[in-house]
């Protein structure tokens, strides 16, 4: 049987949206804030358009924030490793234990920019704990904006103040410092802490200036304190990963977008973003 050639050319014409559909990869992207979060607003959602638009539509995002895909945030790890998400946002410190090498930009007065950090962390991560990350593909790793104390209801001026006052912390360390200094710390996610305040279960908090309207801490607390120095005194280790398996089944052209919009410079750029929102 002979096929004339303008019916070849309508069964190619055919299938070609169905080809062009079939490239089309939606990636999902979980964390646990809110939309008009720093990390959400001016983080991801860039990142998304600018990886749609790299790709020709071909890689496109669907957004959950506030754990949408369900469980809690010290799961946002697994979820991302076990392909539930595909690319997620979220603190190591909410792990303990998983990320022993990378703790060490969370040590008291380690960072000073914070731009220059995440170069260093992303070196560090790449050069000495690439085996923390199994499963995962760093998109990029950078440290926050400086801790600074938020307080319920009591005006804290010395150490002596500060004395056994339960005060939230992100991590491991940052409870060490709390404890060192006299407080009680209780290790939470952010997400929990803003209850936690309001129920008079904590009475301080431990996070950046730029988590404050994300998580009303505004409405919350009356008295903050923070250090006047150029070295932070505590800060969180922040990283964006993706699982390894959906990365390695992109076409050669679609991995070269991810690559082209993570690493070392993108990481740098991150954590500019959580400059600019605390100023």
């Amino acid at each position: 049987m002979r096929i004339r050639q303008p019916a070849l050319a309508a069964i190619a014409a055919l299938l070609l949206p169905t080809l062009a559909h079939a490239e089309e990869v939606i990636l999902k992207v979980a964390h646990f804030l809110p939309p008009i979060s720093t990390m959400h607003a001016k983080v991801i959602e860039p990142w998304c358009e600018k990886i749609a638009a790299e790709s020709g539509g071909k890689l496109k995002c669907q957004i959950y924030p506030s754990m949408q895909l369900g469980g809690t945030p010290p799961q946002l790890l697994n979820q991302a490793r076990d392909g539930i998400a595909d690319v997620v946002w979220t603190l190591p410190g909410y792990t303990p234990g998983r990320f022993p090498a990378s703790e060490v930009f969370e040590l008291p007065f380690i960072t000073t920019t914070h731009e220059a950090s995440a170069r260093a962390m992303w070196d560090f991560v790449q050069k000495n704990a690439m085996k923390e990350f199994a499963g995962l593909k760093p998109l990029a790793t950078w440290v926050n904006g400086p801790n600074v104390l938020h307080f319920r209801d009591k005006r804290v001026n010395t150490l002596e103040e500060l004395k056994s006052m339960k005060v939230r912390a992100p991590s491991r360390l940052s409870n060490s410092l709390l404890d060192a200094l006299g407080a009680t710390p209780v290790g939470m996610p952010v997400p929990q802490m803003p209850e936690a305040l309001s129920k008079g279960v904590i009475e301080g908090a431990l996070i950046p200036w730029e988590v404050v309207p994300a998580t009303k801490t505004q409405e919350l607390t009356r008295f903050h304190a923070e250090l006047g120095s150029e070295r932070a005194m505590t800060t969180a280790t922040m990283i964006y990963v993706m699982n390894k398996r959906k990365y390695e089944s992109l076409s050669p052209e679609l991995k070269k977008v991810i690559d082209n919009n993570s690493g070392r410079e993108f990481s740098a750029w991150v954590a500019a973003q959580h400059v600019k929102a605390d100023a």
